[in-house]
């Protein structure tokens, strides 16, 4: 047995990623619901919640999260979709994620560290109360 990829299938997962980046939750969803998993990673270790994190996306991480994604899965870097979020201020999904049961101190910087280093004091006390 081969093991080379199809190029049908990374066709594919390059477009599921695609709509992860670009928040289509929708189409997403139906990928996850036909037996996509919500864990799914590229070569980098990103799953489908860190790429729409890190592209603001929170509708599209609400929707990962309610299919059983990982919220705090760290890609092969250390870093969690909790802590790309904070380091992009995107504030929507910080929300989501902790809504989804993210772990603030997860990862390598954490969350908390990074909002620490950026002095994001609200955030910051915003996860003491976890």
């Amino acid at each position: 047995m081969s093991d080379a990829l199809d190029p049908e299938v990374v066709e594919l997962a390059g477009r599921i990623f695609d709509l992860a980046r670009q928040g289509d939750a929708e189409a997403l969803a139906a990928y996850i619901d036909a037996g996509v998993s919500p864990d799914l990673t590229n070569d980098k270790g990103d799953t489908l919640v860190m790429l729409a994190a890190y592209h603001g996306r929170a509708e599209t991480v609400s929707a990962l999260l309610a299919r059983g994604a990982d919220a705090d899965r760290a890609n092969d870097r250390g870093q969690t979709p909790l802590a790309g979020a904070v380091f992009k201020g995107e504030d929507a999904v910080v929300k989501a994620l902790l809504a989804g049961g993210a772990d603030p101190s997860a990862g390598t910087p954490s969350a908390l560290d990074t909002a620490r280093m950026f002095g994001k004091t609200e955030l910051i006390a915003l996860f003491g109360d976890r």
